[in-house]
């Protein structure tokens, strides 16, 4: 199970527009919940369940219109949006593109946060692997993220970035640096505690990144099974 935390500050004394005067608020994906519902039982039911959001795919099969009915009929908020491209087009593909099919789908999925009220785009920066190097992630992810974030500042929706086993900005500091690089409080990250179990220690991001954590994935994560199963 994966819960997002919509964050406060998560920092005693931090001082930041991210985080000042936010609570620490539960909510889940929807697409967590039963299928063979609509969308206006799933949201009648994480309201009835005590969450206090929902997050939604975009692009996605319901009209605007429709989530908004639900949302009013349940009294669920929408509190962000997950880019859905990421994966098959990644921000720092070779291909130009590739590149720009990706960055449209964060625009569009920003288009679709604010249509809902919600407050953030999940956004993977950049996968590494055997053809699609370290190197080139930081530069070519950079670049494509550079032509959203006026689009996130107009629209008043955060870009979030979530670690997922992208193989790509593996430590805090990096972490930190790469959001600081766009200057832009709208940029931020998505922490996901249970994924950084894997390779390091949540506690130690928690404290580097500090304001710059916008929303926190939390879900259960075993060394023990990882070794033993693989």
């Amino acid at each position: 199970m994966v819960i997002g935390i919509l964050l406060g500050s998560i920092m005693a004394g931090a001082v930041s527009s991210r985080t000042e005067g936010r609570e620490v608020k539960k909510a889940v994906k929807i697409e967590m919940v039963e299928p063979g519902q609509d969308l206006e039982e799933k949201f009648l039911l994480l309201a009835e369940l005590g969450f206090d959001g929902v997050e939604l795919p975009s692009p996605n099969p319901w009209s605007v219109a429709e989530v908004l009915a639900a949302r009013d009929a349940s009294g669920l908020p929408v509190h962000g949006v997950v880019c859905s491209e990421h994966w098959a087009s990644p921000l720092n593909h070779p291909e130009e593109s590739v590149r720009a099919k990706c960055v449209a789908a964060i625009r569009e999925a920003i288009s679709d946060a604010a249509a809902y009220g919600a407050s953030s785009v999940l956004v993977v920066p950049g996968v590494v692997n055997k053809t699609m190097s370290y190197e080139d992630a930081w530069s070519l992810s950079r670049e494509s993220i550079a032509l959203v974030v006026p689009d996130a500042e107009q629209a008043g929706i955060d870009i979030a970035f979530e670690n997922v086993w992208n193989n790509f900005l593996l430590s805090p500091r990096e972490a930190a640096d790469f959001v600081d690089s766009f200057g832009s409080e709208r940029v931020g990250w998505y922490l996901d505690v249970g994924n950084l179990v894997a390779y390091g220690w949540p506690e130690q991001w928690i404290r580097i990144l500090g304001p710059r954590i916008m929303k926190v994935d939390v879900k259960e994560y075993s060394r023990k099974k990882l070794d033993q199963e693989g």
